[in-house]
């Protein structure tokens, strides 16, 4: 019984933390609003901008020194979308830079009603992504940094009944009044179904049907004076007095039922102070599922047969009290339940149509009609729906001129992408892929929905065919990693410098006529099973072989799908990347004897050859005969050059050193040789020559490939010593510069050589 009782007080005690603040007064509310304004003269508009920013952060700039930068940010959406959801939805980058645009512009000006529509194909994820918003703005709400607060009556009963009865009081409602217990104190006769009204501690308690901020209490002409005796001359005030944020402030009507009470309990007492006293703040706490601050309505969810809401038992208390004749009619309609909220439709089709349509008048002039009442609504309205469903809003101009559409497609992201695969099929997938395979594979997925030609790459990139090395013809993958906000270092310097600002908007712009067709999220997620299933095997890995055979062979039809050409440029490009890496992992030549051979190459050609003189540079005593130059130039240059190119580049390299290098660099600004521009560029031609050639010897050579099989095996040491380095330092470089895995890089290794990667790459 102990430990039961330990662990209901734990219990109890974490109820009393995570419940809601208490109720308070109007006072101690001007009070909490004077001390920390920009929370709580917040509207929902303001809200959603404040939890957007608090769950993804400022974001980051890869590029913050570039002056054609687009502010084309990186946000890490995992806390919005991701983190402790039941379904996680997954932004690319497109996606997540256009919502933070909506949200700063909800931010920034004056709100005008609008309807915000997510519209984007069917599998792109669009139920999930509500879902997921609505989730956090709830969980915002009602956490201590979202907290507004809301009005709540507390009508005292003690000073009311002090008062003298008006002679307008019927006597029907005098009766009604004593068979309620008004008068006896006696508890009210309650239909079935109906809540017991709350009148304890001598009050009864009413609370505002539209959840409206308490300081709309103060009469709209007093407002501007009011504000600026509560606040001091501070930055906040500048705003509130000029930004255009805040001008609901001033602007905005309290609810009927709340401008009426305030009415009739001045004319009862006479006295706005007693009035304000009954005035309290509570946290206005959003409930999706009881529809209070947040209601999502689905295609199927029938329109109510009761427009009109209220509450009779409440409505009696409250003319029994003021004796107004029932002057304050406690009226509203679903709309107030998410006025200061957000009111949603999933699916613009089935019932949603007919909401939608509702929204007109609204959206158009922020009021809806209860009976004849004008009640007001300024509410986050947001939707989604399928691209086809635009017939919904078509040949209603005014209603469609207040609709914002966000596009919400495919992901074009290929890091995205593979989030979404290690998500489904668990984050260990990634070790039955070479590395970069599992991104090709997203990469072959995206190009599906990428239209075939863009008209702002090709106004750039003049002759895409100088990148046949690293892009397909079509500039898809160039395409692709501007989508993730990477600039591919493979671009050359003059196509770097145009690519302006200008241009950088409109290939982003193209985005949003891309992602809508192709192969689905759905589909991705049923062809990656299927690879999976067909070649992911222990102690094999998936290779770009893999890809090729799987979308050629094992599903041919999914080829018919993929732009022309592309499968092949991307093998092409992984190829030629790899096997660059295997070189810089295999090249181990001394750099001191690099260094030496180019100072005294540099020497050299300042003599005639058949003569011996001492490098002043090395120190070295040189024969200096034609064999020893080409010795050197062979990697300058490479063995096989036309006659006539040796003694052109001696020529030009002695004409550089003399009228330049020495006199001007070495002499003049004091450099050393090796600090000069001629120095560096040789040096730079001699490092690639050897890199070039590093696989040279391994090539046939039978004995490297089985001991690449049998690295980190018995067998393994059977080998010859100078293999057994060369594997040794191949696979550690591999491990170390790349993040390959040991058995990785040796899969790799076999991979380039089996396919002749070098040779393929030899020009």
């Amino acid at each position: 019984m102990d430990e039961i009782r330990k662990a209901m007080h734990g219990l109890e005690e974490s109820q009393r933390a995570d419940g809601s603040a208490s109720t308070i007064t109007f006072e101690e509310y001007l009070a909490e609003i004077r001390d920390n304004p920009t929370q709580h003269v917040r509207n929902v508009h303001q809200v959603f901008y404040d939890m957007v920013h608090s769950y993804m952060g400022q974001g980051i700039d890869e590029y913050p020194e570039d002056p054609e930068s687009i502010n084309f940010i990186s946000y890490n959406t995992h806390a919005l979308f991701v983190e402790n959801t039941d379904q996680p939805f997954f932004a690319d980058r497109l996606f997540a830079n256009r919502l933070m645009k909506l949200v700063d512009g909800m931010r920034g000006g004056a709100q005008q009603n609008k309807i915000y529509i997510f519209d984007g194909p069917p599998g792109c994820g669009k139920s999930i992504f509500l879902n997921n918003l609505l989730q956090r703005f709830q969980e915002y709400a009602n956490s201590p940094a979202g907290c507004r607060y809301e009005v709540v009556w507390r009508l005292d009963r003690s000073l009311l009944e002090r008062l003298p009865e008006s002679d307008g009081l019927p006597a029907l409602e005098r009766l009604a009044a004593l068979l309620e217990g008004h008068e006896t104190g006696a508890g009210p006769i309650l239909e079935p179904g109906e809540a017991q009204p709350r009148l304890d501690h001598g009050y009864l308690e009413v609370p505002c049907p539209s959840h409206d901020s308490p300081f709309l209490m103060i009469p709209k002409d007093q407002r501007s004076r009011f504000m600026d005796s509560l606040f001091h001359d501070d930055e906040f005030k500048w705003n509130l007095s000029y930004g255009k944020e805040y001008d609901w402030v001033f602007r905005r009507n309290p609810c009927t039922v709340c401008t009426t009470l305030f009415k009739a309990l001045l004319h009862r007492i006479e006295d706005p102070a007693e009035v304000f006293k009954m005035v309290y703040a509570r946290p206005y706490v959003v409930d999706r599922r009881l529809g209070e601050g947040v209601t999502v309505f689905n295609p199927g969810d029938r329109i109510t047969r009761q427009p009109v809401l209220t509450n009779p038992q409440l409505q009696k208390r409250i003319s029994a009290l003021l004796q107004d004749s029932n002057e304050v009619r406690y009226l509203f309609s679903r709309f107030a339940r998410t006025n200061n909220g957000i009111f949603a439709l999933m699916d613009i089709k089935g019932h949603n149509k007919d909401r939608l349509h509702e929204l007109h008048n609204i959206v158009s002039d922020g009021v809806h009609k209860v009976d004849e009442i004008e009640e007001s609504i300024n509410s986050l309205f947001v939707g989604v729906m399928n691209p086809e469903d635009n017939k919904s809003i078509r040949g209603m101009q005014s209603l469609s001129d207040r609709i914002e559409f966000v596009n919400i497609s495919y992901v074009l992201d290929s890091s995205t992408e593979v989030e979404i695969y290690k998500n489904i099929f668990g984050h260990h997938i990634g070790e039955h892929f070479l590395p970069r395979v599992l991104e090709n594979f997203a990469r072959i997925i995206i190009s599906s929905r990428l239209n075939e030609n863009s008209t702002a790459l090709t106004d750039w990139i003049e002759n895409p065919e100088k990148y046949n090395l690293y892009c397909d013809k079509n500039l898809h993958l160039l395409k692709m990693a501007i989508y993730t906000g990477r600039i591919p270092d493979w671009l050359d310097q003059e196509d770097r410098k145009n690519f302006t600002a200008k241009r950088r908007r409109l290939i982003i712009a193209e985005a949003e006529t891309e992602g809508h067709e192709g192969l689905s999220g759905r589909d991705a997620l049923d062809i990656f099973q299927d690879l999976l299933s067909s070649f992911a095997r222990d102690g094999a890995m998936i290779t770009m072989d893999t890809l090729a055979q799987f979308f050629t062979r094992t599903r041919p039809e999914l080829s018919k799908q993929l732009p022309e050409g592309f499968l092949d440029s991307l093998r092409n490009m992984y190829n030629y990347q790899t096997l660059q890496e295997v070189k810089e992992s295999l090249y181990y030549y001394n750099e001191d004897q690099i260094q030496r051979d180019i100072q005294n190459y540099l020497f050299a050609l300042n003599y005639e050859q058949g003569t011996t003189a001492v490098c002043s540079y090395t120190g070295d005593k040189l024969e200096i005969t034609g064999s020893f130059l080409v010795g050197i130039e062979n990697h300058l240059l490479g063995a096989d050059v036309r006659e006539g190119a040796r003694e052109e580049f001696r020529e030009e390299t002695q004409r550089e050193y003399t009228s330049r290098t020495l006199t001007q660099e070495i002499m003049v600004e004091g450099l050393e040789l090796t600090e000069t521009e001629l120095y560096v560029d040789l040096y730079q031609r001699y490092v690639y020559s050897l890199k070039e050639k590093v696989l040279d010897p391994l090539l046939g050579n039978e004995n490297f490939r089985r001991a690449l099989k049998e690295y980190d095996t018995e067998d393994f040491k059977s080998h010859d010593q100078r293999i057994q380095d060369d594997v040794n330092y191949l696979i550690t470089n591999l491990c170390d510069q790349y993040g390959y895995t040991e058995l990785s890089a040796r899969e790799l290794c076999i991979y380039v050589l089996d396919n002749n990667l070098a040779e393929e790459f030899a020009d």
